[in-house]
């Protein structure tokens, strides 16, 4: 390469250079410098703090909740409309994908809506039962919004990846006498394998950092966005919002690299 060529490439990289270190290097180094003024232990606070502690599982297993649920339902979905034919097929996806154009407060709005102090549900119940029932602002209400919210990506990952299916592998196994169930289990599951993995961890790191939701509906249900939310706005803890930051990010970025090893110990059988 001639130092004409060289000098050319280092322009055009500067400006995506100078983007990298202002936008994302020198946050993240900030976020992790920013526990150790109040002392190293600040960056065990989530496993040291009961509070903390039952933040992070909380997120977590809801997280967990919500991506296999997601995965269940999209998948059978996906693939019913993927394999099948009628009159408003494109109506009926566009209406169930419309939700990935909503906010994630749109969605809490939706589930306040539904199941809220002023919500049908409430409505109903009172009338029928002479009691206000609502679920909008507990674990139910947010599982619910989560799935809502999840649901499209699922739906259309599973309905592209249904379609790319080579339907000659599912011919031949039942022209051999396999059962449904047995085409499932040898065609469907392998063939899917990889778009479940990668759409699961998608859908898990998604749920994880989901603010808008959250924030709408968590007052019975602590949650590590609203947290860290809490923490910094309210009150003024920087270092402590930058560990539980950090170690948000770390459960996530695990279980994004187990997912993709996972995968890639799949892709090679």
């Amino acid at each position: 390469m001639s130092p004409r060529q060289r000098l050319l490439l280092a322009g055009c990289a500067a400006p995506a250079s100078a983007f990298f270190l202002a936008f994302w290097l020198l946050p993240v180094l900030r976020l992790l410098a920013l526990p150790a003024e109040k002392g190293w232990g600040t960056y065990f606070v989530v496993l040291t703090d009961g509070r903390y502690m039952e933040s992070m599982l909380n997120t977590v297993l809801l997280s967990v909740a919500v991506t296999l649920a997601t995965l269940v339902i999209g998948a059978t979905v996906g693939i019913y409309l993927a394999r099948r034919s009628f009159f408003g097929k494109r109506l009926l996806l566009a209406l169930l994908t419309l939700p990935l154009s909503f906010p994630g407060v749109i969605i809490g709005f939706f589930v306040i809506l539904l199941g809220g102090r002023q919500g049908l549900v409430a409505d109903l119940s009172s009338q029928l039962f002479g009691e206000r029932i609502t679920f909008a602002y507990g674990l139910l209400g947010l599982f619910l919004a989560y799935l809502y919210f999840s649901l499209p990506r699922a739906i259309a990952t599973y309905a592209a990846a249904a379609e790319a299916m080579d339907l000659q592998l599912e011919e031949a196994a039942r022209s051999l006498g396999a059962s449904r169930l047995r085409i499932v289990r040898d065609v469907w599951l392998p063939e899917l394998a990889p778009t479940t993995v990668a759409c699961g961890a998608i859908l898990f790191a998604t749920s994880m950092g989901a603010f808008g939701t959250a924030f709408t509906l968590a007052s019975k249900f602590e949650v590590v966005p609203i947290t860290i939310y809490n923490e910094f706005t309210n009150y003024a803890n920087f270092a402590l919002a930058a560990s539980l930051s950090i170690a948000l990010g770390l459960v996530t970025w695990l279980a994004l690299f187990l997912t993709r090893q996972f995968g890639s110990s799949q892709a090679m059988r």
